[in-house]
């Protein structure tokens, strides 16, 4: 919606969720944000609307960065010529626009910053629900039923 012709039209992060240690342990679960076991999810934010337009995951922490939960499977699906907006933790690929990318141009510096702000904002409204901000105790097969319930 009200696309203006950008190659970038979203926003997109990581987030990470606090679950209860598997059994047995290991370290494909690890948070480096938590430093704990956790499920990560990456969710897409629409830079002209606000709305949340992609949700993808969860994976495990500690296997999956964010670079390449966006290679699994959003960046398949951008279109030609068509880039997102992330933070520093997805450089390294030509489908991602980062802060690094506008050296020396201070608007753009600022307009990033915002939509930035904006999705890290929504990122801390699921945090509101205390089921996903406490650690998640019930069946991590099921977490993802929640977080898609709260994103709609």
């Amino acid at each position: 919606m009200r696309d203006n012709g950008s190659e970038c039209l979203m926003t997109v992060d990581g987030t990470d969720f606090r679950i209860h240690e598997p059994m047995p342990f290991s370290q494909v679960w690890y948070s480096h944000k938590h430093c704990g076991p956790g499920l990560r999810y990456e969710i897409g934010v629409c830079i002209q609307m606000g709305w949340i337009v992609w949700v993808n995951g969860p994976y495990p922490c500690g296997d999956f960065p964010d670079l390449e939960i966006f290679r699994l499977y959003l960046k398949d699906l951008l279109r030609d010529g068509e880039r997102v907006e992330t933070d520093e933790g997805y450089s390294g690929d030509m489908s991602i626009r980062t802060t690094s990318d506008f050296e020396g141009n201070r608007d753009w510096k600022i307009m990033k910053a915002c939509a930035m702000a904006r999705h890290e904002m929504i990122n801390g409204l699921f945090k509101r629900f205390n089921i996903l901000s406490y650690v998640y105790r019930g069946n991590r097969d099921k977490h993802y039923l929640i977080f898609h319930a709260i994103a709609c």
